[in-house]
Parts: structure tokens; sequence; C-alpha cells
């Protein structure tokens, strides 16, 4: 019976699917026989075999052409196509190494693809419907899946979807393989996912050069990964490993004292291991010393030149050195921390020293800010005074010398040490705050009932950001009438 010549498109498209899946089963089969005898030498049954797929490949033609979308033309009663002229095939070598799904509702479909893939030596699993695929590659991992399009139920372009929708398979590379080789079921493969398409029969050089494409972007992208996760485990392991030096470094820290000195300060590094650090402690029943360092820089060698230089302080360990004595400790310092002998990282120093009996404080600096004295001036407020010897930098120049100057402390009397973090603030439009801000600020603020809470809120709302781009770093000594 002659079919309708004005079948609907949906209609001809199963019956060219339907007619052409038998004949594609023939091709397929027919190719790795040939294969195997050619293999073997056998001349006689390569000719016959080649003679096969020759007419497969002119019934498929014919099929393609007269059942069009467009609906079943008349077939001609005899055919002058041309035949298919295939070349010599070889078996393929075992190239390929990963797990591949082939998902197809047809055995013989199935049959035909597990054979040609374990010709390339991959291990290959199969279901026989899109639910069952989903349930595969949900519970097994895999390298490349091989979709048939149209399947009842659950069809390829369903599971296609699933898959790139879900974190867990998005990245597994979907190759989609139907006999409807028409435009749209292309793009629309495509644009859902799917890597690549593949029309059948399989043409076993497209289909050997679209599995070693998928398979080695599957691979570049696991080893990537790969890299990523040891690279995020690295990259954890140091951050634990500098919050712990972090933790250490301020657990070095002296804790605020009331008596005899009230003793307070606050401390904001910038990173998570900062160039600052400070400490004060009573040398002798009479002597209490007070410092602060700034080294250039941040991160792990700052720290460590910081905590080895105030370490030195801390436990009096310059040979020879009288600590009572400000400009002996940082000409001793300059000496035993040249920057050539540190990495070429230098840091500032002010250290004072306050004999208790006389109420006298000695002073020296080098290359840093000058510590702010707060005085009673009698009508409640303060007046200023800014202690600083002008000494160099330490570490920069061998055989420094630095000066030591005296003050006399008033009674109820302020003592401000701080790094240029304190002050040294830009704000969102990068105009930077100087010292002169920074002692205006305190004058009026030295009476509240936290100065250097007050002054640390400045900062962060002058740079509008929770971490500021240098260290804060600030001492606050009060000495009682």
């Amino acid at each position: 019976m002659k079919p309708d010549s004005h079948s609907s498109p949906d209609a001809a498209s199963q019956l060219r699917h339907d007619l052409r899946t038998p004949v594609n089963h023939i091709i397929g089969y027919s190719e790795m026989l040939l294969e195997d005898a050619e293999d073997c030498g056998n001349e006689s049954s390569a000719s016959d075999l080649k003679k096969i797929r020759s007419a497969a490949h002119e019934l498929l033609g014919l099929i393609n052409t007269r059942l069009s979308a467009d609906g079943v033309q008349d077939l001609p009663r005899s055919s002058n196509a041309a035949t298919w002229k295939g070349g010599d095939s070889k078996r393929l070598e075992k190239l390929f190494y990963g797990k591949v799904l082939a998902v197809d509702d047809n055995r013989e479909n199935l049959d035909v693809l597990v054979r040609r893939l374990a010709r390339h030596g991959l291990d290959v699993e199969t279901a026989e419907s899109g639910l069952a695929a989903l349930d595969a590659i949900r519970s097994h991992a895999f390298d490349l899946v091989l979709l048939d399009v149209m399947m009842p139920g659950v069809d390829g372009y369903t599971v296609l979807r699933e898959l790139k929708s879900d974190p867990e398979t998005r990245d597994i590379p979907v190759i989609m393989i139907s006999a409807l080789d028409e435009l749209d079921s292309v793009t629309r493969c495509i644009e859902a996912g799917a890597e690549d398409y593949l029309p059948k029969p399989f043409d076993p050089t497209l289909l050997e050069a679209r599995i070693g494409a998928c398979l080695e972007k599957k691979a570049l992208r696991d080893a990537e990964q790969g890299h990523l996760r040891k690279i995020e485990e690295t990259q954890s392991r140091l951050d634990k490993e500098l919050a712990e030096a972090a933790a250490y470094v301020r657990s070095t820290l002296p804790a605020p004292t009331e008596s005899p000195l009230p003793v307070n300060w606050k401390y904001r590094p910038s990173s998570e291991l900062a160039g600052d650090s400070f400490g004060y402690h009573w040398i002798d029943d009479e002597h209490f010393a007070v410092y602060l360092l700034d080294v250039c820089g941040h991160g792990v060698g700052a720290c460590l030149l910081s905590v080895s230089a105030i370490n030195v302080l801390r436990s009096g360990s310059l040979p020879g050195v009288d600590f009572k004595n400000p400009g002996e400790v940082l000409s001793a310092l300059n000496g035993a921390f040249p920057m050539e002998k540190q990495n070429n990282l230098y840091f500032t120093l002010w250290y004072g020293v306050y004999h208790a009996p006389s109420r006298t404080l000695s002073y020296a600096s080098g290359g840093h800010p000058p510590a702010l004295l707060l005085s009673p001036d009698g009508s409640g407020s303060f007046q200023s005074q800014r202690l600083s010897s002008h000494g160099m930098i330490i570490g920069v120049m061998e055989n420094m010398q630095f000066a030591t100057q005296t003050c006399r402390i008033p009674n109820d009397a302020r003592l401000f040490v701080i790094c240029d973090g304190c002050y040294e603030v830009r704000d969102q439009s990068g105009e930077m705050a100087d010292y002169n801000t920074f002692e205006t600020f305190m004058l009026a603020n030295a009476s509240g009932p936290d100065p250097l809470e007050a002054l640390e809120q400045w900062a962060l709302k002058k740079h509008g950001a929770s971490t500021l781009d240098d260290d804060f770093s600030i001492m606050e000594i009060q000495f009682p009438a």
C-alpha cells in the first residue's frame, strides 16, 4: 500500500526513525565484521560485506530523501543513486580510557554502539530508558554519556536538561545520538548543554574524533578541578597557619594594667600578620619601659622581624646595653638588625623609660611618629606636647647614634604611643589625614570614656571599610598624681 503523500511531519519523522533503525544495525554490524575480515585477510568475505554496507547506505539515502519532513514522496521504481564508497576499515587501536554510559531504548542499537566503543578500549555501561540513565548517572561516575534523542517516556532532551541542571552532573560531557539529523534537533541539544551531536549510522572516524575530543576535554577539566582542590586545600592550610601565627602574635602582647600605671591599648592589624608590635614592662622598681615598633610592609617577613625585635626589648638581650637609656638601646638595635641581613626590611621605633620617683620620661625615636603627651591645663581641658628625637629609621645605616630626650610628666598626664596607621587613613576620595588631625582628635576626646575606641571608630568610618590599609596600634599610659 502506498503511504499517504500528505502525512504530517511528525508522522514522517517517526516513520523515518523506524525504518532507519534496522538499516543502521546492518551498517554497524557490517562495518565491524568488515574490519575483522580485513584483519584476517579474508578478501572474499570483505568484498561481500562491502556490498552489503553499500546497499544499506543506498537504502538509507532513499529513506532520507523520500521520507522528508514535508511528508512521504513517491518512491522510484529503480534507483540511480550513487553507491556509497567507504574507505578501507582497520581495527581501531585502544587509544581512549574512561567509563561511558550508552543510552538507547533499542537493544540492537546499544549492541552496535557497545561493540564499537569496546574497540576503543572504553568501559561501557548501558541504559535502555531515560529514567534508567538518570539512576545510573547518579549512582556511578561516568566520563562521557552517549544519549539517544528519541526514546519513549523520558526522552533524551529531558535527560540532558536534568543532567545540566544538577551541579553534581552538569560537568559530565554528553554526546546526543539520533537518526534524526534535522538542524533543529542539533540546535536544541547544543542549546541544552550537549557537547556534541552524532547522527546514525556512526561514521567510525567521526565517532572516534568526537569521543576523543570529549574525553580529552573531560580529562583536562578533571585535572583543572584537581589542581583547584589542591590550591584550595593549600590555601586553607596556609590560612589556618597564618591564623595560628596571628593568634600567637596577639598572645605576646602585654595585658592592660591598672596599677601602678594604668595602661590600655588598641591593636587592629591590616592583614593576618602585622608588622607592628609593642610592649611595656618594669625594668626595676623605679623604671618603666614602653616601646612600639613598626616594620615596613606586612605579612610573614614583617611579622618575623617585628617579633624578633620586640623579644629583644622585652628580654633585654643586648649585651652591655643599658635599657634605661633609650638612645643607647636604639643604637644597639640599629647594629643588631641591619636591613641587608633582614631581607631588606627595616623598622621604626619609639622607646621611652619613665622614672617614677622623679616623674621624668626619657625617650628616643628612630623614624617613628612622635608620642603625644596630653597634660591637664587647669580648666578641664588638655594641652599637647609631641615627643620625638628625630632619629633615623632602624637598620638603614650602620653606626648610627641616637639621642635621648627627657621631659617631666605632670600629674594626671596621658601619654599616647602610636604607629602612623593611627592617622594616615585615606577616605574614599583618596584624601589622607595627618598627625595634626590625630592631635586635634585626641585633644577633643581625651576626656571621653575611651579615647582609643573613639580613634579606632573614627579611622574605620573615615576609611569606609572594616579593614584598614595599615596596621593600627596605639598605647595609652596614664600618670596619676
